[in-house]
């Protein structure tokens, strides 16, 4: 609209702005078609664009149509709020809370949820950008005092902005309703974000059924060809047995005694009480990380046992009725988690498993912490049983590898294989709180998926280099067996070190070990690390995993492919992993998303990938 301004002449005509400076409106985030609450500070005729301040203190160019009123905002909200369909595929992702800053800061508190992102089971991990607080001077992840995403400035690229947006951080200081004292404020008063699908994962709804049939055939298929006595992939498929050879009471009891046996263990007063992560609510939940305590404990339970006369070569024996023990348990445990769920109050619930398709959800998972009575399912299965299951199904192979082949002690390559897969286990439960921070427990509802994952994939495929080993003895070269010494050398130090990074740095940005570390601002109030381990790749830890992963199969020899199915498989979930946090980050980060590829350019493999 144009309007002749009073005291000038008719030759002298200027736009007006739909907004005034002050105005609070709703600015659609650059690249993505989510929408925050900003404030205008002015307005440029020529260009037709606004400068905007985020609560987080960022500026912003936008252009006029992605500005829009809060009233108009909120009834477009409600009106789309009343379909069904819609209400349950709003984005409830916990992936919104790891983008904003622990319960002691304001800013990041107050700025809306923005993003959604939706295993089986790996070292999990989000997009490398912490909440930053920014009052009080305390943060909520790991970055250095003078590496916060206050002091580091990131400039975006001049020519890029003359096409796109002008992001640029305010050189004042957050507004004083931005300190701490604000933190409280209730979800009923947050501006609410636009809504959004949330893409399906795992080939949709058509490749949740495919899943859901294909994960326990293959385990099956799997642990069939390792019996073989020639398990070359000539042979592939085996031979199916008779149905009622998998089933076993006793094996199923043993299963349910061992679960057991670890939810005793988790609930036992010993240990750290833990926060989590925020909540888009801003609340914390307290998770009891004792598992060091529960591996010492289970160890001493097994020896025990073993004393006592039990034979724990009944592991090998019965692998193919443990397995299908454990996979009746996972299927109960589903459909328990997927009828609670059904009860469960909205903001309960995952985006990622919230599509309102029955097998999708089942698959999925609908609930993003299943508790009862603040036992956390989803916690402790996927620490406790399945880990400390995979390391007993390992003592238990190595005790029949020396009866089937009239060994004193156990063979050198299922001594490293053992030792190297008990130290990864080992620092998983050390490092039990760093899981809190980790893709599956911020991200992905508790269903199939990861009940699966947890109780069967985890233990039974984990362990197959040692099942093999038991009926397919190797003499490895010692070329070969120290290039795997040095690869679980090399992979742990890379897995842990850049692992250490990247939880001190969600957890506290300001914390004094990490200050030479670098990130590059997002107004989301969170910093995308890229420095450090960080700065060589964008998933270093990933790298780590991989490189162990290839030291526990060299010693299993190269005449056949099953000992690299963990290899495999990993390799492949790793990158779908890792294409699922581009495409989540893209859209939740933006231009700033873009800068940080543009820095740290390779994936996994430096230079390479």
């Amino acid at each position: 609209m144009w309007v002749q301004p009073a005291g000038r002449g008719s030759e002298k005509w200027m736009p007006t702005s739909r907004f005034q400076r002050g105005d609070s409106v709703m600015g659609r985030w650059p690249g993505s078609s989510l929408y925050y609450e900003v404030k205008v500070l002015s307005f440029d005729g020529a260009s037709r664009q606004y400068t905007v301040v985020y609560k987080d203190g960022t500026e912003l160019e936008l252009k006029e149509q992605d500005i829009m009123n809060i009233s108009s905002f909120q009834h477009r909200s409600r009106s789309r709020s009343r379909s069904p369909g819609r209400r349950r595929s709003r984005s409830r992702s916990p992936a919104r809370t790891t983008r904003r800053s622990s319960s002691r800061s304001a800013a990041a508190e107050k700025a809306p949820p923005s993003s959604r992102e939706a295993k089986p089971k790996d070292s999990g991990e989000g997009c490398l950008s912490p909440p930053v607080n920014k009052g009080n001077g305390n943060s909520s992840k790991h970055e250095g005092k003078d590496n916060n995403a206050e002091s580091k400035r990131s400039e975006a690229d001049p020519d890029r902005n003359q096409t796109r947006y002008n992001l640029r951080r305010r050189k004042e200081d957050a507004a004083p309703e931005a300190k701490s004292g604000e933190l409280q404020q209730k979800r009923s008063e947050e501006v609410p974000a636009a809504s959004v699908l949330v893409p399906l994962d795992y080939g949709g709804k058509i490749g949740a059924v495919f899943w859901l049939l294909f994960l326990p055939v293959w385990v099956l298929l799997v642990l069939l060809q390792a019996g073989l006595k020639d398990p070359s992939l000539t042979n592939f498929p085996p031979p199916l047995p008779p149905l009622e050879s998998l089933w076993d009471p006793h094996a199923l009891g043993l299963v349910l005694l061992w679960i057991l046996f670890q939810a005793l263990l988790y609930i036992l007063p010993v240990g750290k009480l833990s926060d989590g992560m925020p909540l888009h609510s801003g609340q914390r939940l307290k998770y009891r990380t004792n598992g060091f305590f529960a591996a010492a404990a289970s160890l001493a339970a097994v020896a025990a046992a073993v004393y006592l006369g039990a034979d724990l070569t009944y592991i090998h024996s019965h692998f193919l009725q443990l397995a299908t023990a454990s996979f009746l348990v996972s299927v109960l445990l589903s459909v328990f988690l997927y009828t609670r769920s059904r009860l469960a109050a909205p903001e309960e619930l995952a985006a990622g498993g919230n599509s309102g398709n029955v097998l999708y959800d089942f698959f999925k998972g609908r609930e993003l912490n299943p508790r009862l009575r603040g036992f956390d399912l989803k916690f402790f299965c996927e620490m406790r049983p399945g880990l400390l299951g995979w390391c007993l199904i390992n003592v238990g192979l190595a005790l029949a590898e020396m009866k089937q082949q009239g060994l004193p002690a156990p063979s050198c390559p299922m001594v490293l294989v053992i030792v190297f897969q008990l130290l990864y286990v080992l620092d998983s439960l050390w490092n039990e709180e760093a899981v809190l921070t980790t893709m599956d427990l911020l991200h992905e509802g508790f269903g199939f998926m990861l009940a699966f994952g947890d109780l069967v994939w985890v233990p039974f495929t984990y362990s197959l280099q040692a099942y093999y080993l038991v009926g397919h003895p190797t003499s490895p070269s010692t070329p070969l067996l120290a290039a795997s010494v040095g690869l679980q050398l090399v992979g742990y130090y890379i897995f842990r070190k850049s692992n250490s990074e990247k939880n001190r740095f969600r957890r506290d940005p300001t914390d004094p070990q990490l200050a030479h570390l670098k990130s590059i601002p997002t107004a989301t109030g969170r910093s995308l690390l890229v420095s450090g381990w960080w700065g060589v790749v964008r998933h270093p830890n990933y790298l780590g995993d991989l490189l162990m992963a290839l030291a526990w199969s060299l010693p299993c020899g190269l005449s056949h492919l099953l000992p690299w199915h963990y290899l495999i498989y990993f390799s492949a979930l790793l990158l779908h992993r890792g294409s699922r946090i581009t495409s989540a980050c893209m859209r939740t980060y933006g231009s700033a998303w873009e800068e940080y590829c543009r820095t740290v350019p390779y994936r996994i493999v430096p230079g390479v990938y």
